[in-house]
């Protein structure tokens, strides 16, 4: 992209050395996925404080092939197919060395400027940010891992273990894909919210247990006693907004159960009003929720023990053209006119 709505296909937007630098691998894209955050770049040009001031590979959701690989890596050899973490951290700050990386105040991140992303035919990449695939994981599995870790690190922050009942916010590709990760967690109860139908099929398809239609015109303590309607007796013991509105913030402190968990991980809003009182009587933990850390060698055993079924998400899949690249970006731009929840982009192999 060059700025907002302006995006181009470049035979050669980033030039890459001779070779890959001692401690990273080239990698030849196989498969890129469309998140949230590619679409708001390409429409807005920003996302908070990260403003694209210059040309930008899009993508962050990939997999691939190792072409070639630095002096000094041993864990990954020309042919392995890889799925590869998109942010790397400096390790300089303290967070990062306490294993709290996703934290870093300098991560690097594919597509968050002034990083280039994936979208492209070849990117070098740190060896340890990625991730051999086992035998029966796809390509897509592969790229899909990026946003099941979200879902995963949204369920670690809320302690969802098995037996747990657990509520989503959202039925959007963010509240689908933390179900999903709540079910390989072993919840045993899942409801889900939204105030649009689309979705709602497909979350019973992926195992939620209630798949709850909301309106706009229902008040916080509405569908909170929905929830707890449906996760009887005491509601869920963890709420996962995934949408990051007032209204939600609302519903989540009200539908929890006393002693519950709220995690926050949509940003629909800048700022939202929490009800301190309820929080505090309840004794309630709440829980931001930023990208993750250590999550993908759990993904990718997931996906090799089939305990998870992200084939389901994939609704639209295009080729690496002019033509392909700007339908499927309209594609995931207009999820209420074509039903897309994760359009994939297919780079060649050769």
């Amino acid at each position: 992209m060059y700025g907002p709505n302006d995006l181009r296909f470049d035979p050669h937007p980033v030039q890459l050395p001779p070779e890959p630098e001692p401690n990273k691998v080239r990698i030849r894209m196989r498969t890129v996925g469309i998140c949230g955050s590619d679409v708001h770049f390409w429409k807005h040009g920003r996302i908070g404080k990260f403003v694209v001031k210059d040309n930008m590979v899009l993508g962050h959701e990939s997999a691939g092939d190792v072409v070639a690989v630095g002096s000094n890596v041993t864990s990954l050899g020309v042919g392995d197919r890889v799925a590869l973490e998109p942010g790397v951290p400096c390790f300089a700050n303290m967070l990062p060395r306490q294993g709290r990386y996703n934290l870093c105040p300098d991560m690097q991140f594919f597509a968050t400027p002034p990083i280039h992303g994936s979208l492209t035919t070849f990117v070098d990449h740190p060896s340890d940010f990625c991730f051999k695939l086992p035998d029966n994981v796809t390509y897509e599995g592969g790229a899909m891992a990026e946003p099941l870790s979200n879902g995963i690190n949204a369920c670690q922050r809320g302690q969802v273990a098995p037996g747990k009942k657990v509520a989503i916010l959202g039925a959007g590709p963010v509240g689908l894909i933390t179900a999903v990760a709540a079910k390989g967690f072993g919840a045993s109860r899942i409801a889900i919210t939204d105030v649009r139908e689309d979705n709602l099929p497909l979350a019973k398809q992926l195992g939620v247990d209630h798949a709850l239609l909301t309106d706009r015109s229902m008040s916080a303590m509405d569908i909170a006693l929905m929830l707890q309607k449906a996760l009887p007796p005491n509601g869920p013991e963890v709420v996962i907004d995934c949408a990051g509105f007032d209204s939600t913030l609302q519903t989540a402190v009200e539908a929890v159960a006393t002693g519950g968990k709220v995690v926050l991980v949509g940003m629909g809003q800048d700022k939202c009003t929490l009800n301190t009182g309820t929080t505090l009587v309840k004794e309630l933990d709440l829980h931001g929720c930023f990208r993750y850390t250590n999550t993908y060698p759990l993904c990718l055993d997931w996906l090799e023990r089939q305990q998870v079924d992200i084939e389901p998400f994939i609704t639209h899949r295009f080729g690496f053209d002019e033509k392909s690249i700007l339908e499927g970006f309209d594609c995931a731009a207009n999820p209420d006119r074509t039903k897309c929840i994760k359009a994939m982009f297919h780079l060649p192999g050769q």
